[in-house]
C-alpha cells in the first residue's frame, strides 16, 4: 500500500462535448474562480476567519431555507404522535379531509406494532416525558383497537 506522501499528483482533463480537433480544456485550478463563488477581490488569499465566517453564513442561510419549507423539526415525540395519528386514521376514529372514516384494522395493528417495537427498542433511553407519551399512546390505541375489533364482528 502506498504511503500518502509517495503518491504522484494527477491532472484532471475535461473532454465532455469537445471535438477531437479542438484541444481539451483543463479542469479549473484552485486559483481560478469557481462558478457561483464570490469574487476574491485583489487576488490576495482571504483571511481564514473571513473565509470561515462566509462559509458559516451560507450554512445558516441554507439551514433556514430548508427548515422554513419543511415546517417544525421532527423529534421523538412528534414521530410518536405521527404514528398515533396514522393508527387513529386506520382505526376509523379520524378521517382524511374529504373522505369517510373507514377502519382498516390490519394497518391499525401494524402502526400499533411499530409503536410497541419503538417502546421496546428505546426502553431506558427516553426522557420521562417521552416514555409517558409513548406508554399513554399505546394504551389508548390498544383499547381503541380492541373496541374496533369487537364492533367489526
Amino acid at each position: 500500500m502506498a504511503r500518502e506522501d509517495d503518491r504522484q499528483p494527477f491532472k484532471v482533463t475535461d473532454r465532455r462535448g469537445r471535438d477531437d480537433a479542438e484541444p481539451a480544456q483543463d479542469a479549473p485550478s484552485a486559483t481560478q474562480a469557481t462558478p457561483g463563488a464570490p469574487p476574491e477581490g485583489d487576488g490576495a488569499p482571504a483571511a481564514p476567519e473571513a473565509s470561515e465566517r462566509a462559509r458559516q453564513e451560507v450554512s445558516e442561510r441554507a439551514y433556514e431555507r430548508a427548515h422554513s419549507a419543511q415546517g417544525p423539526a421532527i423529534d421523538f415525540m412528534t414521530f410518536v404522535l405521527s404514528l398515533n395519528t396514522s393508527a387513529l386514521i386506520h382505526l376509523g376514529v379520524m378521517a382524511i379531509e374529504g373522505e369517510d372514516p373507514a377502519p382498516n384494522l390490519p394497518l391499525a395493528q401494524q402502526s400499533i406494532d411499530c409503536l410497541a417495537m419503538l417502546e421496546d427498542k428505546t426502553r431506558g433511553n427516553l426522557t420521562g416525558e417521552e416514555e409517558r407519551l409513548l406508554t399513554q399512546v399505546l394504551y389508548d390505541l390498544r383499547l381503541r383497537y380492541v373496541h374496533a375489533r369487537k364492533a367489526s364482528g
